[in-house]
């Protein structure tokens, strides 16, 4: 039997019952999220160098840890979630040179396709810092690592960390031998070693430059995030992300630096990482030429399409682009569209009859697993495959057992655990509807008891009627013997 507290869980207990677990690239394990500030969780994701358009690759990490952040707000944990813009770099510049125009026009072109990709999106942003605008702070972070003993000027005036003088190096990318090192080597006659990396650049000819204490010039890439995240952060902040192909060299080389600067291990709690957006066997970028921009993969799935398909699979592993898997991925949304807004009609509707049968207190355990399952998977390790399959129940609940049965217990927690997965995977908007919209349903609903009337009196030709003038209009139909719910399949007019 089933005692009251079956009926409905206290589901902050619920979702409060599992510690949140994230896979820490540097520990190679997965790590208790315990904020160093309580309830507060600092988040800095390395954010896009703007020279071209925003793609599809970059687009699954920017909703992946949009997503997770809305899961530690609805555990109930303030995140400040910041997101650099790199507005001066080598790719900048090149552009600029190929095209013959201004970099800040360059920049400015492609900073504006970023930012409404993120909004088309759904992803919020609590700050995007630009490196241009954090020059003065640049310079005295570097600074500070040269009086330190981690860096050195040389004599064409650009700046390098001394990697020998950081001995914990290469453990985040597990490249723990000094040959695999090498890099920038267009650098290498004016370099200590040949894996000692740029913090300042001495400018070229016809490049963009700032005043430094070593002469004119401009940061290397990797300091930028180290300055403008523990800015922001503090110098000692949660979890920092960003793709899997940034940990070598730009992670490693941020680690190290900003350890040096603040005398602190770890500088972060968390190092997260997504994995890459596939295309056959080859990542997506850029320099292959497989890009998919994504205002043009907008003007083919919608937003809600895209996210789903960013989170069919774990955030660390491969993700493969084709249509086929985005067309998996439509059926799905247009599944949870229809099943919301079937939702929302059945609670209009539905009575408390006072008394729940057996079989509905089934139901309602049901509906009380999934949303446990839900919550379960995303504590380990943010799983949204098996937070979707939780999903999926969710779903087959719906229309196997409460659209012919619309109680306003099952209509009730059914709508509160779909509201709660779409809260973080931020599908669908959540929308009132109008006033029309709710006369219409009324005026629906006379003509599905007038065609139930048709039917017991054998009268399928109007019946079928009915369904198909129903149908021009966008609203389908479905029956179990004799009774009749119905869901709007696309928006009135």
């Amino acid at each position: 039997m089933y005692i009251v507290d079956t009926i409905e869980v206290n589901r902050d207990i619920v979702s409060n019952q599992f510690e949140i677990k994230i896979y820490d690239t540097l520990s190679k394990s997965e790590k208790p999220l315990y904020p160093l500030q309580p309830q507060t969780v600092k988040i800095y994701v390395c954010g896009p160098t703007v020279y071209d358009y925003t793609h599809i690759g970059h687009g699954r990490t920017y909703v992946v840890y949009d997503s997770f952040k809305r899961y530690l707000n609805l555990r109930g944990y303030n995140v400040v979630h910041v997101m650099n813009i790199t507005d001066i770099d080598d790719k900048i510049i090149k552009r600029s040179h190929e095209e013959n125009r201004d970099w800040r026009e360059i920049v400015e072109e492609y900073t504006k396709d970023y930012l409404e990709a993120l909004e088309k999106l759904g992803v919020k942003i609590d700050h995007h810092p630009r490196v241009t605008s954090h020059i003065n702070e640049i310079i005295e972070f570097i600074q500070r690592l040269i009086d330190k003993g981690y860096a050195y000027v040389t004599p064409s005036g650009s700046v390098y960390f001394e990697v020998d003088k950081y001995e914990d190096y290469g453990r985040l990318s597990g490249r723990l031998e000094k040959e695999y090192w090498n890099q920038e080597p267009e650098f290498l006659g004016e370099k200590k070693k040949p894996y000692d990396f740029a913090l300042w650049k001495a400018a070229k000819p016809g490049e963009p430059y700032w005043e430094s204490p070593w002469g004119k010039g401009r940061p290397g890439w990797h300091i930028e995030c180290s300055v403008m995240s523990s800015r922001y952060l503090g110098g000692r902040f949660d979890i920092h992300g960003g793709g899997t192909d940034l940990i070598f060299p730009h992670h490693e080389n941020e680690r190290a630096q900003s350890e040096a600067f603040f005398d602190e291990k770890p500088w972060v709690s968390i190092w997260m990482h997504t994995g890459l957006v596939m295309v056959g066997a080859d990542k997506m970028s850029k320099s292959l030429g497989n890009i998919v921009p994504l205002k043009d993969a907008l003007k083919k799935w919608s937003p809600g399409v895209l996210r789903l398909w960013y989170l069919q699979v774990h955030y660390r592993k491969p993700l493969g682009f084709t249509d086929e898997v985005l067309e998996q991925a439509e059926k799905l949304y247009n599944r949870v569209v229809s099943a919301y807004e079937l939702l929302v009609k059945l609670s209009r509707e539905a009575r408390d009859l006072h008394y729940l049968n057996d079989n509905d207190l089934k139901i309602v355990a049901e509906l009380n697993n999934i949303y446990i399952e839900f919550h379960r998977a995303l504590s380990n390790d943010f799983n949204t495959p098996e937070a979707i399959a939780a999903l999926n129940k969710l779903l087959t609940t719906i229309y196997r057992d409460i659209q012919y049965n619309p109680k306003h217990m099952l209509v009730s927690l059914a709508l509160k655990t779909l509201k709660s997965i779409n809260y973080v995977f931020n599908i669908f908007e959540e929308a009132e509807p109008s006033r029309e919209e709710v006369e219409l349903d009324g005026l629906i609903g006379i003509l599905v008891d007038v065609r139930r009337e048709l039917r017991k009196r054998g009268m399928y030709d109007l019946a079928d009627t009915i369904r198909s003038e129903l149908a021009k209009y966008g609203i389908q139909l479905m029956d179990k013997g004799l009774e009749t719910t119905w869901i709007r399949i696309k928006k009135p007019g």
